[in-house]
């Protein structure tokens, strides 16, 4: 019992990133009907860049850990989001009229060059980052095994609530998510109704980065090492994620992104870890046999 507590912690730990990096991809698709298949790799310069902050922000006399981490985290959601915008304007606003493999290609080309750029710059040896977080909480003992829960993890699931929480705020009760709602059910006539439909794509895209930064945080606190091919596999399992829980559902990211995290977690815990990937990919199967709209996703209506 102690054993599988401990890796239901886990679980959620890494399903809350997941989810976080999801959130992009079903904005996008929700808005535009088109996966941006760079946002892998926004999350990975929001890894790096939050690495560079952090070092930056501890170098400067007389900061603390957690000032430290305030810096960190507004200077990653910031500069990540700018990158984000500019992955809008240059891969998807030009091709917006295009048939759609046009901006799917251009997507692909820029995670490329995104991806190729980092290992120029940063190098191809992985980054390490010494723990910041020490200690915790225990929960249960048992005869040979310690249920606990550090501070990281908490930090992780209460900066996760907090996120959806404001985030669902701003979907649901402001004049930019009543503005990204009406360009999700009809751009064009949202367009003629007086919505500025470039700037309500551009924000989408940049509120996207700013969630994926944060996801790219946490792995760097939580992992403590990051190299420039993260953000190829945690973007298609994010990727996963979105189509698991109904890709377009806002909810539906979040909750595939958890079972996403629970699945990895409790198959490295009982199973072989070599083919962890396997038995998510193998639900993502199942789940899209019996139900293709995902779990909370709902079918799409033909307008006529």
């Amino acid at each position: 019992m102690e054993y599988f507590l401990q890796q239901l912690i886990n679980g959620l730990t890494l399903g809350a990133i997941y989810g976080l990096i999801a959130i992009g991809y079903t904005m996008v698709y929700g808005i535009i009907g088109m996966i941006n298949f760079a946002h892998g790799e926004i999350y990975m310069l929001g890894a790096f860049i939050s690495l560079i902050a952090f070092l930056a922000a501890t170098t400067i006399g007389g900061t603390s850990v957690p000032i430290a981490l305030l810096i960190t985290l507004f200077a990653t959601m910031i500069l990540t989001s700018l990158w984000g915008w500019t992955v809008e304007r240059v891969a998807y606003r030009p091709l917006r009229g295009a048939p759609r493999l046009a901006p799917l290609i251009s997507a692909i080309g820029v995670s490329i060059v995104l991806q190729n750029f980092s290992q120029l710059a940063q190098g191809a040896r992985v980054k390490p980052l010494p723990p910041v977080f020490h200690g915790g909480i225990t929960l249960m003992e048992g005869n040979d095994f310690t249920v606990s829960l550090n501070w990281l993890q908490m930090v992780i699931m209460a900066l996760t609530l907090v996120l959806m929480a404001g985030f669902t705020w701003v979907i649901t009760r402001t004049s930019l998510g009543r503005a990204q709602r009406a360009c999700e059910q009809d751009m064009k006539m949202a367009s003629l109704l007086g919505v500025d439909v470039d700037r309500i794509v551009s924000a989408t895209f940049v509120m996207g980065a700013m969630l994926a930064s944060v996801a790219g945080l946490m792995v760097t606190l939580y992992y403590g090492v990051i190299d420039f091919y993260i953000g190829f596999l945690a973007g298609i399992k994010a990727f996963t994620a979105a189509v698991l829980g109904g890709i377009g559902s806002l909810p539906g990211a979040m909750l595939g992104g958890l079972l996403i995290g629970l699945i990895e977690a409790f198959w490295s815990g009982y199973f072989s870890i070599e083919y962890k990937d396997v038995a998510t990919f193998g639900v993502l199967v199942m789940v899209l046999l019996f139900r293709p709209t995902g779990l909370l996703g709902r079918p799409d209506v033909e307008k006529i």
